[in-house]
C-alpha cells in the first residue's frame, strides 16, 4: 500500500499497518524539524497549545517524546475545545514565551484574539503553529471571533508554519529527467484552470516510487529465483510480499518534491518553514529529514525585537548601588567637614592657656570635636555597598558603622552636656558657696555615657548581630530594551529583632537630648559666654533634633532608593556635625579675635531659684547684682534718709514731753494722752530696725500684762499696792527722764544713726555702719507705759 496524500499518524504503526508506505511525511513529521529549529535558537523551554481533536493530539504526544531527553522543557501543556482564551491566559501565567500550536483555521483565528487580549504577542512571544493553513485562511473565520482584523493581523505578525515541502526548490534534475522547476511549470501547463493540490508532487514521485519497486523486485527474482516471476504475485504469497517490502524500503531517488527515501514505511522528506510577515506567508527556511539538517534561508526570519525571544523571562538581577559621582561629591564634602573640625582642634590647643578657652573646658572641647570627626567618618562606610567590598566585608561594616556613629554621637554631645551640667551644679547653689568641679569628674560623666552605649552595643552584637540581607524587588523592564527582566536588589544591614534594637538606642539618645535640652534652660541666665554655652546647646539640639527625625523619615521610605537615601543620610550627618561645631567654636573664635578679656569680665548674670521652706510659704530669691539690686539699694537709702527726719521730729516731741513733766506733775495726763502714740511709734520704730520678731513680742506681751494706769482712778487705793506706787506720776516723771534718753542713744543705731556705745548723742548719726545690729545690752523696754 502506498499513499501520497494520507498524513494522518496512526498510520504509522506498524503493528497495524505493517505494509503501508506514503510518500507524503506524516503530521508527526514536523516534530524532528520543530525540535532541530528550538535548538539553532537556543530556545529550551516551551509550551503546547493544542486543540481536542485525534490528530492534533497525537502530534503533541509525539512531539513530547521528541523533545524528551533533548534538554527542552515543556513547561506548560494546555488543551481546548472551543474557547482556548482561558488557556492562552495559563501559558502567559506560567510565563510561556515560545507556543507551540496544534488547531485548525477556525480555532487560530480564536487564539490569536486571545493571545492579542493578554499581549501574547511581539517582540517577546514566537508562534510556532501548522502551516498547511490555506492563503488568507483568516479572512474565512474573522467574523467568528470578537477581534477586530488589525488586532488580529498585529497578534499573527511573526508566526512561524510548518508543513511538509510541496515541490523540492532544488535545481537537480530528478528520476525524471526534469528539474522540480520544469515538472512545475509543465502541470501547471496541463491543469489550466482547474483548482491546484499540494500532493501532486508526491503522486507523481509515488509513481516512480512503485515502478523502481517493481524493477528492484523483478531484478532480484532474475538473479535469485528464475522460475519465480512477478507475475506470479498474490496476496497470499507472502515470500513475494516480503521481497516487495525489502525493495520498497531500499528505494532511494531524487524526485521532484525532493529526495524520497523511507524509513520504517515513513517518508523522510522537507519541511519547511514559513513566516507571517506583512500578512503573507514568506519561506524563511526548510529542514531535511534525510540529512537531518536545517537550512535558514538568509537570515530572512525576522523577529518583532532586536533579536530572537527568551523561551524564558530572563530575570537578571541587579544590585542597587551607589554611585560613584555621588559618593565622591559626599566624600568631598566629608573631608572638608573633617579639616574644618582639625582646624577647630588646632585652634583649642593652641589657646589652651587663654582665658577664654581655659574656663570653656579645654578637654571637654576636644571631646566634642572628636565626636563631631567619629560622625563624619561614619559617612565614609555607609557609602560602601557590594560594588565596591564582598559580602563578608559588607557584613563587618555593618557593625563598624554602627559602633563609630553611635559613638561619635555620644562623646560629642555629651561632653557638651558634663560642661553644661558643671555651669548648672556651680550657680544652682543659692548661697553662691564654692564649689569646684574638675575636669577628671566630667570625663568621667562621658565615660559613664559611652559606658551605657558599650553595653547595648556589645548585647546587640552578642545577642542579635547585624548580618547582611539582600531585598528583591518588583521586576522592571530592561531600560535598553533588550528582551529581559531586571530585577532589583538591594543589600540592608538588619536582623531578627532591629525594631527593638533601634528603639532601645533612639530611646537612650532621645533621653540624653532631654537632659542637655534642661541643663540648658535651667542654665539659660548665666550670661558668662566663657562659662555658659546653654544657648548654642539649645540650638545644637533643636537642629540636630529635627534633622534626625526628617532624615530618619525620609531614609525610611526612600527604602529602595540607595542613591537617595545615603545622600539623605550623608547630608543630615553632616548637617548635624556641622552645625555643632561651629556654634561650639566660632563664637569663640569671633569673641578672641574681636574682644579677648569681653568674655570673661564679672558681666551681670541672674541666678534664680526658689526653695521651699519647711516651716512656712515664702520663698527665698536669690539674684545677682544687677539693675534691679540698684534700685532696690537706692529705695532703702531713701527709707532712712526719711526714718533719720522721723527721728528728729521725735526728739523734738520727746524734748517737749520732758520740759513738761518738769514743769508740773498735773502735765501726766497730758502725756497719756497726747504723746502715748509718740512713744508707740518710737517703739515701732525700734522694733523696725530690730530684726528679731521675738523682741517685739516680748514687748507687746509687757503691754499687756502692765496696761498704763488711769491716772484719774480712784485714790482710795492704798500706798502699799505696788501698781498703785509704780504707776504714780512722781515714778513716771522720773523714770521718763531717765529712760527717754538712753532710749534715743539705742534705737539711732538700728536705723543707721550713732552707735549705741557713743559716749555723746550728738555724733553724727552718719558715722554709724549701716544696718549694724544692736547690742542686747542697750535694749530698752519702756516697762512701766
Amino acid at each position: 500500500q502506498l499513499s501520497f496524500a494520507a498524513t494522518t499518524p496512526e498510520l504509522a504503526d506498524k503493528k497495524k499497518y505493517p505494509y503501508f508506505f506514503r510518500t507524503v511525511p506524516s503530521d508527526n513529521a514536523v516534530n524532528p524539524a520543530i525540535l532541530k529549529l528550538l535548538k539553532h535558537y537556543h530556545w529550551k523551554r516551551v509550551g503546547t497549545l493544542t486543540q481536542d481533536v485525534q490528530r492534533f493530539s497525537e502530534v503533541r504526544n509525539d512531539l513530547t517524546g521528541v523533545l524528551y531527553g533533548e534538554d527542552i522543557e515543556i513547561s506548560d501543556t494546555e488543551s481546548f475545545s472551543n474557547d482556548p482564551c482561558t488557556s492562552v491566559k495559563k501559558l502567559k501565567g506560567n510565563d510561556v514565551r515560545i507556543i507551540l500550536g496544534q488547531f485548525d483555521e477556525e480555532m487560530a483565528v480564536k487564539v490569536f484574539c486571545c493571545a492579542y487580549e493578554e499581549e501574547m504577542y511581539g517582540s517577546k512571544y514566537q508562534w510556532i503553529i501548522p502551516g498547511w493553513y490555506e492563503d488568507l485562511w483568516w479572512e474565512s473565520w474573522i467574523n467568528s471571533s470578537q477581534c477586530l482584523t488589525k488586532n488580529l493581523l498585529a497578534a499573527m505578525e511573526g508566526y512561524i508554519g510548518v508543513d511538509f515541502e510541496p515541490l523540492s526548490s532544488k535545481t537537480n534534475k530528478t528520476i525524471s529527467g526534469r528539474t522540480p522547476q520544469q515538472y512545475e511549470k509543465e502541470y501547471n501547463a496541463k491543469r489550466g484552470d482547474g483548482q491546484s493540490s499540494k500532493f501532486h508532487g508526491y503522486a507523481y514521485d509515488g509513481i516512480w516510487v512503485i515502478a523502481r519497486t517493481l524493477q528492484r523486485a523483478m531484478n532480484y527474482l532474475n538473479s535469485t529465483n528464475k522460475h519465480q516471476k512477478i507475475e506470479d504475485f498474490n496476496y497470499t504469497n507472502h515470500k513475494l510480499g516480503k521481497i516487495f517490502l525489502n525493495a520498497m524500503n531500499e528505494t532511494r531517488f531524487f524526485g521532484v518534491t525532493g529526495e524520497v527515501v523511507f524509513r520504517n514505511g515513513e517518508r523522510m522528506g522537507t519541511i519547511k518553514f514559513t513566516q507571517f510577515q506583512e500578512q503573507k506567508e514568506v519561506k524563511v527556511g526548510e529542514y531535511n529529514a534525510v540529512d537531518d539538517k536545517l537550512v535558514i534561508i538568509n537570515n530572512s526570519i525576522r523577529f518583532q525585537g532586536l533579536e530572537p525571544p527568551k523561551d524564558k523571562t530572563i530575570i537578571q538581577e541587579e544590585l542597587r548601588k551607589i554611585s560613584l559621582p555621588l559618593y565622591s561629591i559626599l566624600s568631598a564634602l566629608t573631608i572638608l567637614g573633617m579639616i574644618m573640625a582639625s582646624a577647630f582642634l588646632f585652634f583649642n590647643i593652641k589657646n589652651r592657656n587663654q582665658k577664654l578657652i581655659k574656663m570653656s573646658s579645654p578637654y571637654m572641647n576636644n571631646l566634642i570635636i572628636l565626636g563631631g570627626m567619629l560622625s563624619y567618618a561614619s559617612i565614609f562606610l555607609f557609602g560602601l555597598d557590594g560594588s565596591f567590598v564582598s559580602e563578608k566585608t559588607f557584613e563587618t561594616l555593618c557593625t563598624v558603622r554602627t559602633w563609630i556613629l553611635t559613638v561619635g554621637y555620644t562623646t560629642a554631645f555629651g561632653a557638651m552636656f558634663a560642661k553644661t551640667w558643671r555651669v548648672h551644679a556651680i550657680f544652682k547653689n543659692v548661697k553662691m558657696k564654692k564649689k569646684i568641679i574638675k575636669d577628671q569628674k566630667l570625663l568621667g560623666i562621658v565615660g559613664g555615657m559611652l559606658l551605657i552605649d558599650l553595653c547595648i552595643l556589645i548585647c546587640w552584637q552578642v545577642v542579635d548581630p547585624l548580618r547582611r540581607t539582600v531585598e528583591k524587588y518588583n521586576m522592571e523592564p530592561d531600560p535598553a530594551g533588550r528582551d529581559i527582566s531586571i530585577r532589583p536588589i538591594l543589600e540592608h544591614c538588619e536582623n531578627t529583632h532591629m525594631t527593638i534594637w533601634l528603639g532601645i538606642v533612639y530611646a537612650y539618645k532621645g533621653l540624653l537630648m532631654l537632659f542637655g535640652c534642661f541643663l540648658a534652660w535651667e542654665t539659660r541666665n548665666v550670661s558668662i559666654p566663657a562659662l555658659n554655652d546653654s544657648k548654642y546647646i539649645g540650638m545644637s539640639v533643636y537642629n540636630v533634633g529635627i534633622m534626625c527625625i526628617i532624615g530618619a523619615a525620609v531614609s525610611f521610605l526612600t527604602r529602595d532608593q540607595p542613591n537617595v537615601q545615603f545622600c539623605i543620610v550623608a547630608l543630615v550627618i553632616i548637617f548635624c556635625s556641622t552645625i555643632t561645631l561651629c556654634l561650639v567654636f566660632v563664637p569663640k573664635l569671633i569673641t578672641l579675635r574681636t574682644n579677648p578679656d569681653a568674655a570673661t569680665q564679672n558681666r551681670r548674670f541672674q541666678f534664680t531659684q526658689n526653695q521651699k521652706k519647711e516651716d512656712s510659704k515664702t520663698s527665698t530669691s536669690v539674684t545677682s547684682v544687677n539693675q534691679a539690686s540698684t534700685s532696690r539699694l537706692e529705695g532703702l537709702q531713701s527709707e532712712n534718709h526719711r526714718l533719720r527726719m522721723k527721728i528728729t521730729e521725735l526728739d523734738k516731741d520727746l524734748e517737749e514731753v520732758t520740759m513738761q513733766l518738769q514743769d508740773t506733775p498735773e502735765k501726766t495726763t497730758y502725756i497719756k494722752q497726747n504723746h502715748y502714740q509718740d512713744l508707740n511709734d518710737i517703739l515701732s520704730i525700734r522694733n523696725f530696725t530690730d530684726s528679731k520678731d521675738g523682741e517685739k513680742a516680748i514687748l507687746k506681751n509687757h503691754l499687756d500684762q502692765n496696761p498704763p494706769a488711769q491716772w484719774g482712778s480712784d485714790p482710795s487705793r492704798t500706798s502699799k499696792d505696788p501698781i498703785e506706787d509704780i504707776n504714780s506720776p512722781e515714778h513716771i516723771q522720773r523714770r521718763l527722764s531717765l529712760q527717754l534718753p538712753i532710749l534715743h542713744h539705742a534705737y539711732l543705731p538700728s536705723i543707721g544713726g550713732v552707735d549705741a556705745s557713743c559716749a555723746s548723742p550728738c555724733v553724727s548719726p552718719s558715722a554709724s555702719p549701716r544696718h549694724r545690729h544692736v547690742p542686747p545690752s542697750f535694749r530698752v523696754m519702756v516697762s512701766g507705759l
